[in-house]
């Protein structure tokens, strides 16, 4: 595939998957969302459908990877040239920014009801410190609708968390169509690939809420710094390097846990 269809696939795959994906936690964080307070299993279900429709745009133009973890697992696995991987991940994290800003044009109103909600005001601490080192940090109150934090703060455990979380995801990816000559499963591999998403979420998404993708958490993160969202409080830079990290790792092992036991 050309460079202009890498980057045409996985700007819009990804910035689809952020759209609903983020879509889906603003629905059930927001006040004024008829979704408020759905909770955990709209989430998991949203953000599967949201990988669903956003490899299925994607799948026959990039290959809709719209994720560096699963770049680097198949430039591992051989899969995808190792001079396409910059372009991969260049695309991916300028989608996964374009989504999140689509997001927030489509809660507007809701965000700023939200954040200008005496209620929600006055539940934010007086700085983004830590209350202790077992609890998550006081970010910002819609922060979690652009970007994953943990239940508790541990970077050891929230980055192999994360790692396991992405190798599943990654090694299930990278074995699909073994009983089909290696011929891949086409479309159908979307499905499966949506429906691992929401076991992983439902799962193994409790601990750090699942970023198992490094663009899914930097690309959002990045525009909640930037919006003019009020009272938004801080983005918890402190933790943006585990989703980076973890997913990568994650990624690179089931690479080569796929060369070592499947090729």
């Amino acid at each position: 595939m050309s460079s202009s269809d890498i980057f045409i696939g996985e700007t819009i795959g990804t910035a689809v998957l952020i759209l609903l994906g983020g879509g889906v936690c603003a629905a059930v964080t927001l006040k004024r969302s008829k979704a408020q307070n759905a909770g955990w299993l709209a989430i998991t279900f949203g953000w599967g459908f949201a990988v669903l429709t956003g490899a299925y745009l994607a799948g026959g133009v990039s290959g809709a990877h719209l994720n560096p973890a699963v770049t680097l697992g198949l430039a591992i696995q051989g899969g995808t040239a190792w001079g396409d991987v910059p372009l991969y991940l260049g695309s991916q994290l300028l989608g996964a920014m374009i989504g999140a800003v689509l997001v927030y044009a489509v809660y507007y109103g809701q965000f700023h009801a939200h954040l200008t909600d005496p209620e929600i005001i006055q539940a934010q601490p007086a700085d983004e410190g830590m209350v202790d080192q077992t609890s998550a940090p006081k970010a910002g109150p819609v922060l979690g609708i652009f970007s994953t934090g943990p239940e508790i703060r541990n970077g050891v455990q929230n980055v192999v968390t994360e790692v396991i979380a992405t190798l599943v995801l990654v090694l299930a990816i990278l074995t699909q169509g073994l009983n089909d000559e290696g011929n891949g499963l086409g479309t159908l591999g979307a499905l499966i690939t949506a429906l691992v998403v929401v076991g992983i979420g439902l799962s193994l998404g409790g601990p750090t809420g699942y970023a198992i993708n490094p663009v899914r958490d930097l690309g959002p993160r990045i525009v909640h710094s930037v919006l003019p969202l009020p009272n938004k409080g801080g983005s918890d830079w402190g933790y943006a390097w585990v989703p980076i990290v973890g997913p990568l790792i994650g990624g690179a092992l089931a690479g080569g846990l796929y060369n070592l036991a499947f090729a």
